[in-house]
């Protein structure tokens, strides 16, 4: 039950972080494919965008993967480890999760801003940075809580 506790922590950072990430990319990705059919010459302006909510997924793999060396390094797993692996996995996943889709959200509105108003697309980039922001504290938050 303790190992299975544990590894729960590991997958649930990795996991939650990643498909928010998925969604989140896929989101702007599709917004900004419907601008480049359009004009293709704003495929760097829209690039950051899209890759921004992919961040998220980052974290929860950095941190999956030092709980998972944690976990393994432990000749036997306690309780009292097991609950702290699986605690610490938990703000980068649901952070991870959260701010990516909306961090998308904000995304897929720069990406009409530089449709419509080229010069501004930097705006569009700084408002969706604002999201990162929490899932940074989610990822630090885990990686202070590693056991």
């Amino acid at each position: 039950m303790n190992e299975f506790l544990s590894y729960s922590g590991v997958a649930l950072a990795a996991a939650l972080a990643g498909i928010g990430s998925a969604i989140g990319v896929g989101m702007v990705g599709q917004a900004a494919a419907g601008v480049l059919s359009v004009d293709p010459k704003k495929f760097g302006k829209l690039l950051l965008l899209v890759a921004l909510p992919g961040t998220q997924g980052i974290y929860g793999f950095v941190i999956a993967f030092l709980l998972l060396q944690k976990v393994q390094a432990q000749a036997e797993i306690t309780s009292t480890f097991a609950l702290q692996a699986f605690l610490a996995g938990l703000p980068v996943a649901f952070t991870g999760l959260l701010s990516a889709i909306h961090q998308a959200k904000v995304g897929v509105s720069g990406v009409a801003l530089a449709s419509k108003q080229p010069a501004d697309a930097t705006k569009g980039l700084i408002l969706a940075v604002f999201v990162e922001f929490y899932a940074i504290l989610g990822f630090l938050v885990s990686f202070l809580m590693l056991p």
